[in-house]
């Protein structure tokens, strides 16, 4: 297993909050769903996107899609001077800065909302609404924004979804469940793959003929009892030659790197799941419970308890 598939291999969009969102200028609209992680894409005109730390105005063209980790608030409008006329609040609920609602005002039937029906600006939104359905490891990968120009990627994936969006079918939250994780993982892909995305080491280190075998082996048994010379031998390569490619390319010696992954690879399973933590701590390779909470709070800075309870880390 590579790292991306590990990365993504994980909870799944359940209930994700889909629609088409049809708006006509001027329109503004303010996010603060504090949704863990949303998809926009742009299938005709474009729109303008800023956060709330003045970090400037990002361009969006139709066909691009932009990525947006949660939960900090954002506002995307049709021009940067539009102020914000709709608020989106937890829950999806829409309302006017001042606090009516504009639910059934905007409502265009299925999944589908805005001002009119053949308005000029017309997004796909696709967030997903828990934060369970997205690992914490792949939003500690990821910038704040991600946007993929529609000219750099072709996929069926986008087409498809805007067809069954529309849908109303036995089964079809699941449908557009899958699709919408279909959907991020190629974006994703194609995103690390750019020469200027800020792709994390062990991305880049992918391709690599040593460290990449090395990773995969990693990611294939973390709970394996791993050493540097055991993974050397593995790969082919003397355990210093491994150890000193792997550090240069991921910036962290082969066992800091296991250990990380590990702990990642915990907080995940105590936040998602309700395994045991002596049944945790076997799966990511702890001899005991205790072995795995204190290394735990050691590298999360809260106890698996308490994360599990909803304390951030």
């Amino acid at each position: 297993m590579d790292p991306l598939t590990d990365l993504l291999d994980g909870p799944r969009a359940r209930g994700a909050y889909l629609l088409r969102s049809s708006l006509n200028p001027p329109w503004s609209v303010r996010i603060q769903d504090e949704a863990p992680l949303c998809l926009v894409a742009m299938v005709s005109d474009g729109a303008w996107l800023t956060h709330d730390d003045d970090s400037g105005w990002t361009r969006l063209e139709q066909g691009d899609i932009a990525i947006l980790r949660g939960p900090d608030p954002y506002v995307i409008a049709d021009d940067p001077a539009t102020a914000p006329q709709i608020v989106i609040h937890p829950g999806q609920r829409c309302a006017t800065p001042g606090g009516a609602s504009l639910s059934e005002e905007m409502d265009l039937g299925v999944r589908n909302w805005g001002t009119a029906p053949d308005a000029s600006t017309v997004m796909l939104v696709g967030a997903y609404q828990m934060q369970g359905a997205v690992t914490h490891r792949l939003l500690a990968a990821l910038p704040r924004l991600v946007v993929v120009p529609g000219g750099s990627w072709d996929s069926p994936l986008l087409p498809l979804l805007g067809q069954e969006i529309d849908r109303d079918e036995p089964g079809q939250d699941v449908v557009l469940d899958r699709l919408l994780d279909l959907l991020l993982t190629a974006v994703l892909r194609v995103w690390f793959a750019r020469p200027e995305a800020e792709a994390p080491g062990w991305y880049r280190a992918h391709g690599d003929p040593v460290v990449g075998p090395a990773l995969r082996l990693l990611h294939d048994d973390p709970a394996h009892a791993w050493t540097v010379a055991a993974l050397a031998g593995e790969v082919g390569v003397s355990r210093a030659a491994l150890a000193q490619r792997f550090t240069k390319m991921l910036g962290e010696p082969p066992m800091t790197y296991l250990t990380t992954l590990r702990l990642a690879q915990a907080a995940d399973m105590v936040r998602e799941s309700d395994a045991t933590l002596e049944t945790i701590a076997r799966r990511v390779g702890y001899g005991t419970a205790f072995a795995l909470s204190t290394a735990f709070k050691r590298e999360h800075g809260v106890s698996p308890q308490d994360y599990r309870a909803g304390a951030p880390a």
